[in-house]
């Protein structure tokens, strides 16, 4: 809690507005009411109305604070519709299927966020990954400047002698399966700058492996070397004040007497705050084993890339999790173009300037 603890305080001075699709589900209308509690900012519910008060009755929630938009009476339908036909013309989008594709809660929602009628949204407790994404892909779509959209975990663990004071990024724990080289620097980079902007500190960057500096030779341990290097240079180039080092074992890269045996020279190993996976499999499953074997507050996945703050949670996630993860979304839109470098500049449809 100290972690998110403080997400909360910096919040509070810069409250953000956070959308949140799944309006009627109990665990959203908890955290919707929280964050507005907590003033933090201004929660968006979408949905029918009658059926989320209803809900929140059930829960013996007030709603005070919280603004609830039902898509399908609200008057942003037809501009929303028309923008989504603009955008996907080339895919023979018309009129009348772009409005059903609009009435969607997280079309619609995303369709706020691009249109800056909301800062960030927050999905996925009921939806599977792709759901989620898919609209933000299509509407939001990546930063300028930026090619890979994935995303993170943060972890805070009880143990406070890992990562940061027990906070620890991991990534990409949601989006893509196979990274090239090229994606796995910009997942590195991308995760170092969410880190940089949420603990104000320097992060110290590990690419993982099942090798540490050459113990063993596999392509694989090949493209996290490569990806270190680019990593490196990409972060140079773009003025990131960060460390990176791989390929590491995960050991070598947290824990500072091994550290010390295998890389004394390293200003990563044993001291690593961010932890990039080679795969979409590592990361998933050891983000979810540290969240659950270690009994980790676990906030994400947090989306990394995109022109707008966005988050995909989980199904499991608990009422607790959704509004720490909105917070981290609130405090990413507070200076989101420092993150992403001409970010948010132009609404969906509109030529980059």
């Amino acid at each position: 809690m100290r972690f998110i603890g403080s997400i909360y305080e910096k919040l509070q001075r810069h409250p953000k507005r956070i959308v949140f699709p799944e309006g009627i589900e109990p665990r959203v209308i908890q955290a919707a009411r929280q964050f507005y509690s907590l003033r933090l900012g201004a929660p968006i519910l979408l949905g029918d109305r009658t059926r989320i008060k209803a809900a929140a009755e059930g829960l013996n929630v007030s709603l005070e604070g919280v603004r609830i938009i039902n898509p399908e009476e609200s008057e942003e339908i037809e501009p929303f519709a028309r923008r989504f036909e603009l955008l996907r013309r080339f895919k023979g989008v018309k009129e009348k299927e772009a409005r059903a594709t609009i009435l969607k809660p997280n079309y619609f929602g995303a369709m706020m966020v691009a249109m800056h009628q909301a800062d960030g949204l927050v999905s996925g407790t009921n939806e599977i990954t792709g759901s989620v994404l898919r609209p933000l892909f299509q509407i939001i779509k990546t930063a300028p400047k930026t090619t890979t959209a994935s995303s993170c975990m943060i972890m805070e663990v009880e143990d406070s002698r890992f990562g940061e004071n027990g906070v620890v990024f991991m990534a990409d724990c949601g989006v893509i399966p196979e990274p090239t080289v090229d994606q796995l620097s910009d997942i590195a980079v991308s995760t170092a700058r969410l880190a940089r902007q949420l603990l104000n500190l320097r992060p110290r960057v590990a690419l993982l492996s099942y090798s540490t500096k050459g113990s063993a030779t596999h392509p694989s341990i090949g493209k996290v070397q490569a990806a270190t290097a680019l990593a490196q240079k990409k972060a140079h180039d773009t003025g990131l004040d960060a460390d990176f080092d791989g390929e590491l074992q995960v050991d070598a890269a947290l824990i500072p007497e091994i550290a010390r045996r295998k890389l004394p020279e390293s200003r990563v190993a044993g001291h690593a705050n961010v932890l990039v996976f080679p795969d979409l499999n590592s990361g998933n499953i050891a983000s979810k084993l540290v969240q659950h074997i270690g009994r980790a507050h676990a906030y994400g996945q947090i989306l990394l890339g995109l022109d707008r703050p966005a988050a995909d949670v989980s199904r499991g996630s608990t009422a607790h999790d959704i509004l720490g993860v909105s917070a981290i979304v609130g405090m990413q839109a507070i200076d989101y173009h420092v993150l992403y470098p001409g970010a948010g500049r132009t609404l969906p449809g509109e030529a980059s300037p």
